[in-house]
């Protein structure tokens, strides 16, 4: 890689993805960004979605797709990103990293074939890659609880909790996203049928080829804006000492996964790309907790990562960011 800055431009700027990839891009040493598109918002100032980046740049929204990029990180909702890319000619050389679902399970669009990007697992293969799907929230957090057991071959039925803020449900207001709704209340929902459920399942597979048991997931609502904490239950009798072994000898090399020998917390990941995880053992129950923000390495951060394994670079450049743990 040259000391040329990465040009790139953002599709969908005005939601929270986004808005985390524009604060990320705009502080990452080599990078730049060129554009912002938004229909809904051209000719208007980025921080008049953003109002934190008031005084950061003087970059306004455009509703103009410009080629002269390096890579275009697109953060539209789910559909949409399939559709732009179907109804706009990319120039071949643009690589593209995708932050919807649309490209997760294999699928390619006028040609352009997709390489999952979770560098935990396909780190050799995005190095290589022209188009990245990035991971689901949910998704990286349970894969990364999950990886190492598959790799070892020892991956069974699991059961798993996970609890994810406000944010995770994107900028349009709902009714589930209220201040009212969410102020001091907890909510299931997707009970078992949680649409990351089959990108997991595919991960599982590529490490543990007869991996056919059921990954039963109830997330939660949480009364909180960011993060996601996942525990995951599963039956080994592998002793507690040799499980922490296969983890930190499989993250071993992996900047942002890190297995704590304490209990974890969820404030400890927020406003950072890192991946928390502890485990805990009684008798032949194993529970793997898993710490995220799901805007950061469920979303925008991970993007970044994967931007920079594209191109060459540090994978933490640009990524080297500070918890709210106070």
């Amino acid at each position: 890689m040259t000391n040329t800055k990465i040009r790139v431009g953002i599709i969908g700027g005005a939601g929270y993805g986004g808005g985390e990839t524009i604060r990320l891009l705009l502080n990452h040493p080599q990078a730049e960004l060129s554009f912002v598109h938004s229909r809904s918002n051209a000719g208007n100032p980025l921080y008049s979605v953003h109002a934190d980046l008031q005084g950061d740049t003087e970059l306004k929204f455009t509703d103009t797709l410009q080629q002269d990029v390096d890579a275009l990180i697109i953060c539209l909702g789910h559909g949409e990103s399939k559709k732009f890319l179907q109804d706009n000619a990319i120039d071949a050389r643009i690589k593209v990293i995708d932050l919807s679902q649309d490209f997760r399970l294999g699928e390619s669009v006028q040609g352009r074939s997709f390489v999952y990007g979770l560098p935990e697992l396909n780190r050799e293969a995005i190095k290589k890659a022209s188009n990245i799907a990035n991971p689901g929230c949910f998704a990286t957090a349970i894969q990364l609880g999950l990886l190492p057991l598959a790799k070892a071959g020892i991956l069974k039925e699991v059961f798993a909790t996970g609890i994810t803020g406000s944010t995770g449900a994107g900028q349009k207001l709902q009714d589930t996203t209220h201040f009212t709704w969410r102020a001091n209340n907890i909510s299931a929902y997707k009970t078992l049928t949680h649409q990351h459920l089959k990108e997991i399942n595919q991960s599982l597979k590529q490490l543990q080829s007869g991996f056919s048991d059921a990954i039963n997931f109830i997330p939660w609502r949480g009364d909180f804006a960011r993060g996601i904490f996942v525990s995951s239950c599963i039956t080994t009798d592998r002793s507690l000492d040799d499980l922490k072994s296969i983890y930190k000898d499989f993250y071993a090399g992996h900047p942002f996964t890190i297995v704590s020998d304490d209990t974890i917390d969820m404030k400890q990941i927020v406003n950072t790309n890192k991946c928390l995880i502890g485990i805990e053992k009684e008798g032949n129950k194993v529970v793997v907790h898993s710490a995220i923000d799901n805007l950061l390495k469920g979303a925008s951060g991970q993007a970044i990562q994967n931007i920079n394994l594209l191109f060459g670079l540090e994978e933490t450049t640009g990524l080297k960011l500070k918890s709210i743990v106070f």
